[in-house]
């Protein structure tokens, strides 16, 4: 796309080095309150992290990268030779000058490896105030926490100063496991922020969506990219352009086995092998949204040399089919930051809670938390910064308190959520249900009615419940939830009957009125086989939300989710360890 800006110079554009290797090997680049309070609880580890950049770091590192105008050059390829790998760094050419007010959640992602000479620049988006949904070509084989920092807040690119907008630094980094450098396949990404953003989040489309996929759909695609095909500089202000959904038979039509059907997306008219008449996206804008219906359906992945060659078209990362994979990155926290949901456990003898890291398929050894003279505890980030939160209620008066991080004071913060909540039957902290990307609240009243209580992501809820159901909710001895057992990128919940022991899933909707659907029979366990289950999160890292169950004498067992809503949902059990006898409240 073409346009002004008020920039000193005009920064040129390069591939991030994996990708750039690649193309050079196949001749083609990739596109790329006291009360309620319990003993003084640990500082959070991203708090202690040796070395994490301040401001100053964070804007020399976007400062750096943008200075590079020799380096930040990408590498040209010939269409003629593009075969099964090849592909070429995404650009936008032929949009619109736009503003960050018009979209609020783009992001800027600079990295600058002064070391080893790596200066580069990607798009992103805001889909959550830690998070950051981009292209694993910009991601993969990179060490953002120590090299990199996002921008957001500002329409045009950094010249002697960011141009109003705010630099974060990286926490940590998840790529698709998937993810092939060498075909640009499982293309997707999730950057987790050091601190909250103010930017509005965008939100991802759903794994069942269908209509924004349809061939002739209007989508939206921004970023910072080339704006011509005979020059490498990338535009230093933000541009949009509006681009065609085109079917995937027209898509292998002209890329052949490069496009992998129901993992890629092609959009825009077929180009006409130069600037004019041509809009496409195109290098700089690799990691960047393709917006429909203010919902993301791709993400900015490869297309052809220079982005004009006569008949082509952008390809995106299809976000639908990504989503199982990518949610929890994005509605999930843990307490040590390493994208595998940690255990909270309580001695039923002493009261003391424990911290447990998850190393996968077992548990590292327990962290004293101190006293916790409670009868409910969860963990959930109602603040959504990014720090795990802990819910709990008081034994005496069953009043409700959230306990949460706060960085600008170094400790933690109490505060009264509900009072006089001991008769309440369960209390579950399941994420989001409904729909909104912020977590929210379940609790099963006296009479068996089960609610939901909407977060308005601050540490509270909105004002109203929603009644999910009839009232025989108190059927049911467990009730847990954490995450997606089925893979669709909504918040499940899982129920078992106390007089014959059936389990059943409760697939989440996304929908704010009814937010879960019927129920589903996965297993049978009695109260023989295990008396305790726990709902934490994706426990083994692997994109899908994992039950744990204990047996009446003690041991664990990890029950991997496998993404299937039958009885195969969960894969053979892991045992975990033997001595969980002695725990009677698990987070």
């Amino acid at each position: 796309m073409s346009g002004g800006g008020r920039h000193r110079r005009r920064i040129r554009i390069a591939l991030p080095v994996a990708a750039a290797g690649v193309a050079a090997a196949v001749a083609a680049a990739v596109l790329t309150s006291s009360a309620g309070a319990a003993s003084a609880q640990p500082n959070p580890p991203s708090m202690e992290r040796a070395g994490a950049p301040t401001l100053a770091e964070l804007e020399k590192r976007v400062l750096g990268a943008a200075a590079h105008e020799d380096t930040l050059a990408a590498e040209a390829t010939d269409k003629s030779s593009l075969s099964s790998s090849s592909k070429v760094d995404a650009k936008i050419i032929g949009g619109t000058t736009t503003t960050i007010a018009n979209a609020p959640w783009m992001a800027q992602l600079w990295y600058q490896d002064e070391t080893n000479g790596v200066y580069f620049f990607c798009g992103g988006a805001v889909v959550a105030p830690t998070k950051i949904l981009t292209a694993a070509h910009c991601v993969k084989g990179y060490d953002w926490a120590t090299n990199g920092a996002v921008v957001t807040g500002a329409t045009e690119l950094p010249d002697d100063d960011l141009n109003g907008g705010t630099a974060t630094g990286v926490l940590r980094q998840w790529s698709h496991p998937s993810y092939s450098a060498r075909t640009i396949d499982n293309d997707i990404a999730v950057i987790t922020l050091n601190n909250p953003v103010k930017a509005t989040p965008i939100r991802m489309t759903t794994s069942t969506e269908t209509a924004a996929y349809a061939a002739g759909t209007s989508a939206k695609v921004y970023g910072w990219g080339r704006t011509t095909s005979t020059s490498e500089e990338i535009s230093p202000t933000l541009k949009t352009a509006t681009l065609p959904i085109q079917s995937d038979t027209t898509c292998a039509g002209y890329y052949g086995a490069d496009f992998v059907k129901g993992h890629m997306v092609c959009a825009g008219k077929p180009a006409t092998g130069s600037d004019s008449g041509t809009t496409s996206a195109c290098n700089g804008d690799s990691g960047g949204p393709l917006v429909v219906n203010n919902r993301i359906v791709g993400v900015v992945s490869w297309g052809v040399t220079d982005c004009v060659a006569k008949g082509a078209y952008s390809v995106f990362t299809k976000v639908k089919t990504y989503v199982g994979a990518t949610w929890p990155r994005i509605d999930d926290t843990n307490l040590s930051f390493d994208d595998k949901a940690d255990l909270w456990v309580r001695n039923a003898s002493t009261k003391t809670g424990y911290e447990k890291d998850s190393k996968g398929t077992s548990f590292g050894a327990r962290q004293s938390w101190g006293y916790w003279p409670h009868n409910a505890i969860l963990q959930s980030d109602l603040n959504r910064d990014g720090f795990q939160d802990i819910i709990v209620r008081r034994s005496s008066d069953g009043d409700v308190f959230w306990k949460h991080w706060v960085p600008s004071s170094g400790s933690w913060a109490t505060s009264k959520l509900r009072d006089g909540w001991g008769s309440r039957y369960r209390i579950v902290a399941p994420g989001d249900v409904t729909g909104d990307y912020l977590p929210d609240l379940l609790c099963v009243d006296s009479s068996g009615k089960l609610w939901v209580y909407k977060g308005d992501g601050k540490g509270g809820f909105l004002s109203g419940r929603v009644q999910v159901g009839g009232t025989g909710w108190k059927q049911y001895d467990q009730l847990v939830g954490h995450g997606d057992f089925n893979g669709d990128g909504r918040n499940d919940l899982i129920a078992r009957n106390r007089s014959n022991g059936s389990l059943y899933l409760y697939k989440g909707t996304g929908s704010a009125s009814t937010p879960f659907g019927a129920r589903t029979k996965v297993r049978t366990w009695s109260t023989s086989t295990y008396n305790k289950l726990a709902a934490i999160g994706d426990v083994n890292g692997d994109g899908k939300a994992d039950l744990l169950a204990r047996t009446p004498g003690g041991t664990l067992y990890l029950y991997k989710g496998t993404g299937k809503a039958t009885s195969e949902i969960f894969a053979t059990r892991i045992s975990v360890g033997t001595d969980f006898k002695q725990y009677d409240i698990f987070a």
